[in-house]
């Protein structure tokens, strides 16, 4: 019985186009997928958090000693955050003074700071709820990380600002 001839060649010999075409097949996908990220990455990110640095920097001053003013007054000034269900949500700020009596007569705004997507802050209106009890409700209160900053305001005038990380969950 004679045995069918071959060229000489093993069919699954490694040769060198081989080893080229997976080398190039590689660094194609790594190359591909740094594209995309990159692409995102780009994309989505503004790149800008401060308008002007310089403007910025100029009030750093006025900053502190803001912040020593708060400090001298001694309010107590406490925020709850809660999310429904149906992805409503509600902000409930208790202020009182160092005596721990209400304060009446404020005027409290919340912003909900996202920490990668500036369009996506929420600005929230807080309104006297009595008791020193000043509500908000947010229609749509997404889940995730969040900044919360409360400013409340006496007669035009800031009287006390917080910043704090939130997380709200699902």
């Amino acid at each position: 019985m004679a045995m069918a001839e071959t060229n000489g060649k093993d069919p699954k010999a490694i040769t060198g186009k081989t080893v080229l075409l997976w080398l190039a097949g590689f660094f194609g996908v790594i190359f591909l997928t740094n594209g995309i990220f990159l692409y995102y990455a780009v994309g989505t990110f503004p790149g800008v958090a401060v308008e002007s640095s310089y403007e910025a920097g100029q009030a750093y001053n006025q900053e502190i000693a803001a912040a020593k003013a708060q400090e001298q007054l001694n309010w107590n000034i406490s925020s709850e955050l809660t999310r429904q269900p149906d992805g409503s949500g509600k902000l409930l700020v208790l202020a009182k003074d160092a005596a721990d009596a209400p304060l009446y007569g404020m005027s409290v705004e919340a912003t909900l700071k996202h920490p990668a997507q500036v369009n996506a802050d929420l600005s929230l209106i807080l309104t006297a709820d009595g008791g020193g009890r000043y509500v908000s409700e947010v229609e749509a209160l997404p889940a995730g990380n969040w900044t919360l900053l409360l400013e409340v305001i006496e007669n035009g005038e800031r009287k006390f600002k917080s910043e704090n990380r939130i997380f709200i969950k699902e």
